[in-house]
């Protein structure tokens, strides 16, 4: 009798467990299905603005442009050793490959203020083989009305790594772009476009769908009038005027949920970092997949050519080249997927 005890218990219990996880799984989709405002709309106007630069990335071991070959580096060089009251003769002819003459991009995010710091792109113009190491001086980022706006400088991280030696040479990624966190400081703002009784937000995507659930969740919240649907991606919202009651109102508007129902299928492939995103509702359908691995081996040795004797040749080094190809395939050739499967599943 004791042991059947013991046995109902602890089936008991994993009934218990399996109830809990079942509630948690369900829980979960329920709150995925509802998104907050802010997470599939954005107000008219409030957007990031492209901002582009031109600058040096000084400090780099030996990987610089070719100021031979790249003369828009030297003669930056020489401006900027000027501006900075260092005379360079005329006639003067420098040669350095620690410098590279680089285009810094950047996104300036709405609402921006002074001080702000922005993360920077920076990728080489010139033939510099690495900007791993370097520094970028002191730019001027511009935006499409000729305005600076912010400030660039930092150090550049590569991600990407590359060596050399003897002729041979391996590189993984792209050496000559990288990026510096946090490397711009905002210098002016954009003007704010939050003014008047009404303001539009825009939905991520045309859906008709989700405009009526959307203008449905803000009536029954803030009343009949307050949500205007323009067409399947606009919607005209009446907001006070006062800036409190208005940050108040706007506050809680972005927050509302909305049952935004299942999204598109969306697959992301970035070349430059080798890797591949995709969204929950990516559907598997049945295939059968061919992984193959190649690598391509390219080395040089010097070796000296020695003519025969009393025949009137010249010693002369040469290089040897040996190049492979190696291509290596999935063990069984051929790996089939099963359909049905979604990320969500997994």
């Amino acid at each position: 009798m004791e042991f059947l005890e013991k046995v109902l218990i602890k089936r008991w219990w994993w009934i218990a467990v399996f109830g809990l996880v079942i509630a948690q799984i369900l829980s979960a989709n329920e709150a995925h299905a509802q998104q907050r405002i802010k997470e599939i709309a954005s107000v008219a106007g409030e957007r990031s603005n492209q901002l582009i630069g031109y600058g040096l990335v000084v400090g780099l071991d030996g990987s610089g442009d070719q100021t031979t070959q790249s003369p828009f580096t030297l003669q930056s060089t020489l401006a900027m050793l000027q501006s900075l009251g260092v005379a360079i003769p005329p006639g003067i002819s420098a040669q350095t490959r620690n410098i590279a003459a680089v285009m810094v991009t950047a996104e300036l995010p709405p609402n921006a203020r002074p001080g702000q710091k922005i993360d920077l792109t920076v990728s080489s113009m010139g033939n510099a083989r690495s900007l791993r190491g370097g520094t970028l001086l002191m730019t001027p980022l511009r935006g499409a009305d000729g305005q600076i706006y912010a400030l660039a400088q930092g150090n550049v991280f590569v991600g990407g790594a590359g060596a050399a030696a003897a002729g041979s040479s391996a590189v993984v990624n792209h050496l000559s772009a990288g990026r510096i966190p946090a490397g711009g400081l905002i210098e002016r703002s954009l003007p704010s476009l939050s003014t008047g009784n009404f303001l539009q937000l825009d939905l991520h995507q045309s859906d008709y769908t989700l405009m009526r659930r959307t203008a449905e969740a803000i009536a029954k919240r803030f009343g009949e009038g307050v949500a205007l649907p323009q067409d399947a991606r606009s919607l005209r919202v009446a907001v006070p005027t006062n800036p409190s009651a208005r940050i108040a109102f706007m506050a809680e508007l972005e927050n509302l949920t909305v049952a935004a129902g299942a999204e598109r299928a969306k697959v992301v492939v970035n070349s430059r970092t080798g890797s591949v995103v995709m969204n929950q509702s990516v559907k598997l359908n049945p295939s059968a997949v061919a992984h193959g691995n190649l690598s391509v081996r390219i080395q040089a040795e010097p070796s000296v050519s020695q003519p025969e004797p009393f025949s009137r040749g010249q010693t002369a080094a040469t290089q040897q080249a040996q190049v492979e190809i190696e291509q290596g395939g999935v063990e069984g050739g051929l790996v089939r997927v099963a359909p049905g499967a979604t990320l969500d599943e997994v």
